[in-house]
This record gives C-alpha cells, sequence and structure tokens, in this order.
C-alpha cells in the first residue's frame, strides 16, 4: 500500500463526518453488533507484545467480499494508570469514527500492551478502503496520540480471524522482524 501519512485535512474530516452520518442509520436498523465471543483473547506480537481484546464491533456479518485485515497502532498521551480503564470505557463513543466507512465490516479492540499502545485488528472489505480509513483516523489520533506512535498495515487477501488462527499465512520464515508490531504471533486465552 502507500506511504504511510494521514490524508489531506479537509478529504480526511469529511470522510470522517460521512462515516458519523452513516453510523445513525446502521444502529436504527440494528446493523452494528458487538459480540463477546473474542473478548479475554490475547494477541501476542511480533514485538515481543501481548494485548487482550477487550470489545468487538462487527457490521453484520462482518465478512468481507474482498478481505483485508487492518492492523493500527498509537500511544496516548497523558493516559496512564487507572486512565487506560477511562479509556476503554469512553471508546465505544468512538465507534461512529469507523463503523459508516465503506468497507467496514469488523474491529477488534485490543487494551494497551507493555509498551502503551492500542492496536484495533480489523477486516475491511477492499485493502484500498482500509488505507483509506487508516488515512482518515490518522487525523483524529494525531489530537490525542504521542507524536511518531501511529502506525497502520493493511494485509490484502486475508481475513482478520485467518490471521489470527494461522500466524503462519503471515510469516515470513526467513524474516525476524521484531519491530513487527502488527505481526500476530499467537493468540489464546
Amino acid at each position: 500500500m502507500g506511504e504511510q501519512t494521514p490524508l489531506p485535512l479537509g478529504e480526511a474530516w469529511r470522510a470522517l463526518g460521512s462515516s458519523f452520518l452513516t453510523t445513525f442509520p446502521l444502529l436504527t436498523r440494528h446493523r452494528i453488533h458487538l459480540p463477546v465471543e473474542r473478548v479475554g483473547t490475547e494477541l501476542r506480537f511480533a514485538d515481543g507484545t501481548t494485548a487482550r481484546v477487550y470489545r468487538e464491533t462487527r457490521l453484520g456479518s462482518g465478512l468481507a467480499k474482498d478481505p483485508c485485515t487492518l492492523v493500527v497502532a498509537f500511544r496516548l498521551r497523558l493516559v496512564d494508570g487507572p486512565a487506560h480503564a477511562l479509556f476503554r470505557g469512553e471508546s465505544l463513543l468512538n465507534t461512529p469514527l469507523f463503523v459508516g466507512f465503506p468497507g467496514f465490516t469488523s474491529k477488534l479492540w485490543l487494551a494497551h500492551d507493555e509498551r502503551r499502545r492500542y492496536r484495533g485488528v480489523y477486516e475491511w472489505d477492499g485493502p484500498e478502503r482500509a488505507e483509506h480509513y487508516a488515512r482518515s483516523l490518522w487525523r483524529v489520533l494525531a489530537l490525542v496520540s504521542v507524536p511518531g506512535s501511529i502506525g497502520y498495515t493493511v494485509l490484502p487477501g486475508l481475513r482478520r480471524d485467518d490471521v489470527i488462527a494461522d500466524p503462519a499465512l503471515i510469516e515470513d520464515p526467513a524474516a525476524h522482524d521484531a519491530a513487527a508490531w502488527w505481526r500476530v504471533r499467537a493468540a489464546g486465552r
């Protein structure tokens, strides 16, 4: 995918506004779900960190026709100790910032890891749509995140749940990149 930079300000805010407006009809039609099956699952990443799923958001079936996995990470400014629990509770209010984007199918919300990074692990319908979302979201995250802590990776052709169930799908046997904060290595309870 493209270079990791935010979309131009106007384009990003228009996309976020459109998502926000699209969310309300989805809510009234009961298309947004909060399944609990994955809540509590711990994901281990190639950089040695672990993070626990604290929420899942799914639109409809949650399955994409042109699947890709999107992993987004950021570190919040001024959030430490008990403030992490407050953020996790309040984060449900951020749902309109993504659920109305074209191509959204599902998101796993991960609690902060040992380096105070939060991650979202998504299934998206179409890698270009996932990239557009990540670059739009960047503008919101930049308001509350430590500078330089925002990153994303798009994995075309891979369903999120398949990547979690079989991390070898994204493993390169020759690569031992400990900096791969996005590379799932294992999942468990």
